[in-house]
């Protein structure tokens, strides 16, 4: 049986990151380890990428490159084309310049938002607009568009590691050309050594988490589907999702509702604001278990029992 609503002091933790607390001793632990390196050379080339303290500041030094002006422009464009955008990557423009939506005249950068895993569909119609374009790759480490150029399309490109590794820090800004790459003024030496050696050990380890992530993945959408929640984008072979993200279908009322009962019971989660949809983890860390307790306390929500029924 699976417990609702515990004690607050008692509730489990379930992150849209694969990080768990028993990670932090473990990584803290590792072994020196340059794989990441030679990994990274040999995806983006040697010289053309380095890491940053997260994908915040991966975005910040791409930004820096182009000596934006305060009244400048920079259209942000997204996967859905929702106008749900995160406040990391608006924060991040905000403290330089303005930006927007739509493409318009006055735009002086393209910011791309490749959401939740999945490429933007009209990447290469973009790219032929001769615009600068920074790729926001955070959620969409190990995907790929049918041409195998995502994340190449733009002059940067930036990469959030705790999005897909068990890791509370780390990010990384690729160059793609002759652009320069500026190196990260927040971390410093232990700290880079800690993500090189703990992104090593995970990426040693990458043909095991894809599979994990697809096993939790057909399992967590085949339950979610017996509900008759409905899967947001296309998911193809190429794509690794970094997050389920569902339509409601109109089946749950009031999403903010769901969204802090999913919180009361330690289940990390938002609306898809502007849609009929939410989202929730789905990551190698997660067990079957973990999943049928995501779908019982849905369950729950959308069929309550009275307390005797469930203490």
């Amino acid at each position: 049986m699976f417990v609702v609503n515990p004690d607050p002091f008692l509730l489990p933790t379930y992150r849209i990151s694969p990080f768990r607390t028993e990670d932090m001793a473990r990584n803290a632990n590792l072994p020196e380890d340059d794989f990441a390196s030679t990994y990274f050379d040999n995806r983006f080339g040697k010289g053309n990428w380095a890491y940053t303290f997260n994908g915040r500041e991966a975005i910040r030094l791409a930004l820096e490159h182009y000596n934006l002006q305060s009244n400048d422009l920079v259209t942000i464009l997204t996967t859905s084309e929702n106008f749900y955008i995160s406040s990391c990557v608006t924060k991040e423009i905000e403290a330089v310049c303005q930006w927007n939506r739509e493409i318009l005249p006055e735009t002086k950068i393209i910011f791309v938002n490749h959401e939740f895993g999945y490429p933007h569909p009209d990447i290469e119609k973009l790219a032929a607009t001769g615009l600068p374009i920074i790729e926001d790759c955070c959620t969409t480490f190990f995907s790929q568009d049918t041409a195998g150029k995502l994340g190449q399309y733009g002059d940067f490109s930036v990469y959030s590691f705790p999005k897909f590794f068990p890791i509370q820090i780390g990010g990384l800004l690729v160059s793609n050309g002759n652009h320069p790459i500026k190196n990260s003024r927040e971390l410093d030496e232990k700290e880079t050594s800690y993500i090189q050696n703990a992104i090593s050990n995970f990426l040693k380890n990458e043909a095991e988490i894809l599979q994990k992530r697809k096993q939790n993945w057909d399992y967590a959408v085949h339950q979610f589907s017996k509900m008759g929640f409905t899967t947001r984008f296309e998911t193809q072979q190429n794509i690794v999702p970094s997050a389920l993200l569902l339509n409601n279908n109109g089946i749950i009322e009031d999403l903010n509702m769901l969204k802090l009962f999913l919180n009361q019971h330690g289940i990390q989660n938002s609306v898809f604001y502007g849609e009929d949809a939410f989202f929730i983890p789905i990551h190698q860390s997660l067990t079957k278990s973990d999943l049928d307790y995501f779908s019982y306390v849905f369950t729950q929500f959308m069929n309550p029992k009275s307390d005797s029924d469930v203490r």
